[in-house]
């Protein structure tokens, strides 16, 4: 039996900030937008237990729970969220063609709103304790752990970022670091070196996160040869990389080196094909905020109404 084929005049891929602030603009513009919320329905912040940095939330929210209100928002005046994984897409021709495990579905314009996902280390321990003292955030989750000794994992520019980060309101930060060198720029290496809250340990890995309901410290291996030795810490921060949920698009989208897909035109959300659109940490490498990806969402809705419009579509 042949799949069943949906046709809406935006359609959204991805049900986090991003896409549920694009449902929202585009649904108060009549133009009933369909979300696909893929793999992870509400993102990154289902992830995340709470949420002290979004505007509107004065005593914090839980990341479910904002993602939730995100949703019922949008769907108050009309958005309509499908359960389904888009696997292949279609943008050689329009109405443009998405193919999910449930159904195929066509658009007027595509927004294009699926994330990133941080790096972690595959460790049982580390994903039982997600959320418990692991986090792959500091700015969103640093404050949590004031006054606390924390470590955290990498040696390129976003782990010394996070690390002086975390030196404003942590007690002591650990730098772990797989090699005897890192990464970063010389100017962050100098920064994180020179801080005496910081301390480096070099050719180590970490092999276990210790800890029942929260963590309690790191078993760390020698990868230089040395015995194991544990660090006792509260928290864990990935800073090992992010990466964007672009596969579908390879070939299709023009994008960077890591995969994050690019933004045609300076200060929009075009991509270059026309009638497609980005927002939110799929082409975001530096901010990955959940209130930055909710206003390039706004941006979104807002160049592809115009666009159908222009094209008398709208």
């Amino acid at each position: 039996m042949a799949e069943p084929t949906r046709h809406s005049k935006v359609l959204i891929l991805g049900a986090g900030p991003a896409g549920y602030t694009a449902a929202l603009y585009a649904a108060r513009a009549e133009l009933k937008p369909m979300v696909i919320a893929g793999p992870e329905p509400g993102g990154q912040l289902t992830t995340t237990t709470e949420v002290e940095n979004f505007p509107g939330y004065p005593k914090g929210v839980t990341g479910p729970e904002m993602m939730e209100d995100l949703k019922a928002q949008a769907e108050r005046f009309g958005t309509e969220t499908i359960y389904d994984l888009a696997n292949e897409v279609d943008l050689d021709q329009r109405p443009f063609r998405v193919v999910g495990d449930s159904g195929v579905y066509t658009c007027d314009a595509l927004i294009i709103a699926t994330g990133a996902s941080a790096k972690y280390l595959d460790l049982p321990s580390e994903q039982r304790l997600r959320n418990k003292g692991v986090t792959a955030c500091a700015t969103c989750d640093g404050a949590f752990f004031r006054g606390q000794k924390v470590a955290v994992i990498g040696g390129g520019d976003t782990a010394m970022e996070e690390a002086m980060f975390l030196t404003r309101m942590c007690a002591e930060v650990h730098v772990i670091h797989r090699r005897d060198s890192f990464r970063a720029s010389k100017v962050m290496q100098r920064r994180v070196l020179d801080n005496p809250k910081i301390t480096v340990h070099w050719n180590r890995a970490v092999k276990e996160v210790l800890g029942t309901d929260s963590v309690t410290g790191l078993l760390l291996t020698d990868t230089a040869g040395g015995p194991d030795e544990r660090l006792d810490v509260t928290g864990m921060f990935l800073a090992i990389g992010h990466e964007p949920n672009s596969k579908p698009f390879r070939g299709l989208l023009d994008m960077d080196e890591q995969g994050y897909i690019k933004i045609a035109k300076a200060g929009t959300t075009y991509t270059n094909r026309a009638g497609v659109f980005v927002c939110g940490d799929v082409a975001d490498r530096v901010y990955r905020q959940a209130v930055t990806a909710a206003g390039t969402g706004c941006m979104a809705a807002i160049d592809a109404e115009r666009w159908l419009a222009e094209h008398h579509e709208s």
